[in-house]
């Protein structure tokens, strides 16, 4: 019992024509499979992560400015709690107003007066200083 070789199919390691035939369409479509893959990670990964750096950087920024406008907010309020007491009223009732108590007498110091312009007798400051020191 010989067989004929010729009968059966060669199975050799190279594809048949049909297969070669299959081969490109089933490399196109896992290409596009891994490029939809790829799109799909970035639209999902990659942009949000972005968006969210940026919120993450300007939610920091909001904290910091809200943190000053606390800390100006407690000044302003430990300078009303001075200025709800008479001797902080009396103060500067007496610096800003010149107010005093009755019986009491207020004197103010006046300034210096200016002194007076001393220019050359020459000319173009002929008689200039007469009419500056009025």
């Amino acid at each position: 019992m010989s067989r004929d070789r010729s009968a059966t199919p060669r199975r050799s390691g190279r594809p048949t024509p049909s297969a070669r035939a299959r081969r490109p369409g089933r490399r196109v479509a896992v290409g596009l499979a891994v490029s939809f893959v790829l799109m799909l990670v970035l639209l999902v990964g990659v942009f949000p992560t972005r968006q969210w750096w940026a919120q993450r950087d300007e939610l920091g920024q909001r904290r910091e400015e809200l943190a000053r406008q606390q800390d100006e907010s407690e000044q302003l309020e430990q300078r009303i709690a001075t200025l709800r007491t008479e001797e902080e009223v009396e103060r500067l009732a007496r610096e800003e107003f010149g107010m005093v108590r009755p019986g009491e007498e207020a004197y103010q110091i006046l300034p210096p007066p200016v002194a007076p312009v001393d220019l050359p007798d020459t000319w173009p400051f002929t008689g200039a200083d007469d009419w500056l020191n009025r």
